[in-house]
C-alpha cells in the first residue's frame, strides 16, 4: 500500500511538470513599461519576445534589480 502510494505521488509530480512557459498578458507589459524612459519602444519589444517565445524560439529575459 505504502508503495502504491510512493508510485503515485511520484507520478503526479512527474506528470505535473511540463516544458510549458506563459508569456505576459497586454495589461503587464504595459505596467511594466510604464516605468521606462520610452515606453513605446519597450512595448514593441516585448510584445515581438512573447510573439518569439510562443513560438518556441529562445528569448533573452531583461532582469531589473529591486531598488529600495
Amino acid at each position: 500500500m505504502k508503495m502504491l502510494l510512493i508510485f503515485s505521488v511520484f507520478l503526479l509530480a512527474f506528470f505535473s511538470f511540463t516544458n510549458e512557459s506563459f508569456s505576459l498578458s497586454d495589461y503587464q507589459i504595459k505596467k511594466f513599461c510604464s516605468k521606462r524612459k520610452r515606453v513605446s519602444l519597450c512595448i514593441k519589444n516585448l510584445k515581438e519576445k512573447r510573439s518569439d517565445l510562443q513560438k518556441g524560439k529562445l528569448i533573452e529575459i531583461p532582469v531589473t534589480p529591486y531598488k529600495r
